[in-house]
């Protein structure tokens, strides 16, 4: 059964992990995978991977959470080590789900939470597919105009709808025209949530630690990455305007089972403008049938 959005019905549960609440979709049986989305204003678990969750659900138990600060978990990331501070309540999260293991998916700040997650507790994580994570070459290159549009969205004059919509037509995606206006809608509602302006998730390392909160958080400075055993699948669009492109290079020589896809004609958000790849992809690996 779908709803009238043509997504599965899902089950929804709040679990509290250390304290923090998580709120989590559900939908389908098989191999558990959990779905951790990108960190953009107003994001959260099931709009963000609204064209991938009825095809894995096919042959998966997908596990769609709202990352700690957005939608309807709990606002507040810790910004000295926040891919840590993600990586552990998503750790819990599979604690409370009973999971010895799952396989991780990620976008953007999500994929650098399954790779932290992987990085500190391997054996965790079966496999991993990253979109364009974040983490990847920060402290190698000053940031894209993308990834300033989205860490400036809360400053200056604060956060608006034209702002947003600026940020994901002209940095998010390559197909402007592709994004419908409801999405940004949603987004922008969900963007201007008051506990959220008050404590934005995702900032800019600030105070007496911010080097050293930056360092930690590139992870092509951490050793542990040459000795990864989680095979990986990177996909990272060809036209990202977020996070570099040659990031994916970066992974791919650093991990020791990572396979590479670079996308054409294609922006940040990978799963959301060339879905029915993504979706393909995604299956297959995870089922090993690469």
């Amino acid at each position: 059964m779908t709803t009238s959005t043509g997504l599965p019905v899902m089950q929804e549960t709040t679990y509290d992990v250390g304290g923090t609440q998580i709120f989590v979709a559900e939908a389908g049986d098989g191999p558990p995978v959990l779905l951790l989305h990108g960190g953009g204003p107003g994001a959260s678990g099931v709009s963000n991977y609204t064209r991938n969750i009825v095809e894995l659900a096919k042959e998966y138990r997908v596990i769609v959470p709202d990352l700690p600060g957005y939608g309807r978990s709990t606002k507040g990331v810790d910004r000295a080590d926040p891919f840590g501070h993600l990586a552990g309540r998503i750790r819990g999260l599979l604690d409370r789900l009973a999971l010895d293991r799952a396989h991780l998916v990620g976008n953007s700040y999500g994929g650098a939470c399954a790779l932290r997650l992987a990085l500190d507790t391997p054996d965790r994580v079966d496999r991993m597919v990253l979109m364009g994570p974040g983490g990847v070459g920060t402290t190698r290159a000053l940031p894209t105009r993308g990834l300033n549009s989205l860490l400036g969205y809360y400053s200056g004059d604060g956060p608006s709808r034209l702002k947003l919509e600026k940020f994901i037509r002209h940095h998010l995606v390559f197909n402007a025209a592709g994004v419908p206006e409801s999405v940004i809608d949603e987004r922008y509602r969900a963007s201007i949530d008051p506990e959220v302006v008050a404590a934005p998730p995702l900032r800019r390392p600030a105070g007496p630690g911010a080097l050293r909160a930056l360092w930690r958080t590139d992870f092509t400075r951490d050793p542990r990455l040459r000795r990864l055993p989680v095979p990986t699948l990177v996909l990272w669009g060809a036209e990202d305007r977020v996070n570099r492109p040659s990031g994916a290079r970066l992974l791919a020589d650093r991990m020791p089972d990572c396979d590479l896809y670079l996308v054409a004609n294609t922006g940040h958000w990978v799963q959301f403008e060339r879905a029915g790849l993504f979706n393909r992809l995604c299956a297959d690996f995870l089922a090993g049938r690469r």
